[in-house]
């Protein structure tokens, strides 16, 4: 696993709000990563998250627009809770490393990971922010993608809108049928450069909660596979936002609470200092 984060990288993530890194997974860890994912998903039955009794293409309460999402691509939250393959890959302490230091941030928590596979000709995945969806609001939260198939410019790779992290706030239309909603909010990126970020199969990126992206459609008669993980910075409060939390955790939390709970956002990297304590 590439692992190595330099400082040039966290430069141009820093200043771009994503990093591609190239040849992530080998190609033995690339097929443990797929048959892990592939296992856990086939174990949920089509349920959505844990602990709710919401099938694929069902209202989840998550997105606005469900019949359009639903021929988006097939979302899968949280399933290190329920695979302990998935777990084991998604606590990986050297990721938890390489997010802390791209957002330059003392810790990580989980905050959750998804498959997310598109199906053959599936519609397209319009411009959107992702920290607004989430229950904390922390400018420095970001997510993993890691491309389980090649992800190309016919079968929906990602596109970024490059530095729009650092204008873009908690307003935000979802993920519906327009690509162009997002501009509405943001009308200063509508002429904005876009950069697209095709991938060969166990490649990776990381990207910005607060960066503009999008996806092709998949005009292929095959899946487009990716495993994401939503990071979480270590020390991160909550907004009143419930998304993922389980109803028994919300029952307990007030707006500005810490969310450090382990058992539902696990801390899997904390800098340490070598003279002795946490940093």
């Amino acid at each position: 696993m590439n692992t190595e984060i330099t400082q040039s990288q966290v430069d141009f993530y820093q200043e771009n709000g994503y990093i591609i890194i190239e040849d992530f997974l080998t190609q033995a860890e690339l097929e443990e990563w797929r048959s892990a994912v592939t296992e856990a998903v086939a174990e949920r039955k089509d349920q959505k998250i844990p602990g709710r009794a919401v099938k694929i293409g069902e209202d989840d309460g998550i997105n606005a627009d469900t019949e359009y999402q639903s021929k988006v691509f097939d979302q899968l939250i949280n399933l290190w809770q329920t695979s302990e393959k998935v777990k084991r890959l998604m606590l990986n302490p050297k990721i938890g490393e390489m997010a802390a230091r791209l957002a330059q941030v003392d810790g990580i928590r989980i905050w959750h990971d998804q498959a997310l596979f598109k199906r053959p000709w599936g519609n397209p995945t319009s411009w959107h922010l992702d920290t607004p969806f989430w229950s904390f609001s922390d400018r420095r939260a970001l997510s993993i993608w890691v491309a389980l198939d090649d992800s190309t410019l016919e079968n929906g790779c990602l596109f970024f809108i490059p530095g729009s992290q650092r204008s873009t706030g908690l307003e935000n239309p979802g993920i519906g049928r327009n690509m162009d909603s997002i501009f509405s909010i943001y009308p200063q990126f509508h002429s904005a450069k876009t950069v697209a970020a095709p991938m060969k199969a166990g490649s990776c990126s990381f990207h910005n909660g607060l960066l503009i992206h999008g996806a092709h459609a998949n005009m292929t008669p095959g899946p487009r596979r990716a495993m994401t993980c939503a990071f979480m910075p270590d020390g991160s409060t909550f907004n009143g936002i419930s998304n993922v939390l389980p109803e028994e955790v919300l029952a307990h939390l007030k707006v500005g609470d810490l969310l450090n709970n382990d058992s539902v956002n696990p801390l899997i990297f904390k800098k340490f200092d070598l003279e002795g304590g946490d940093a």
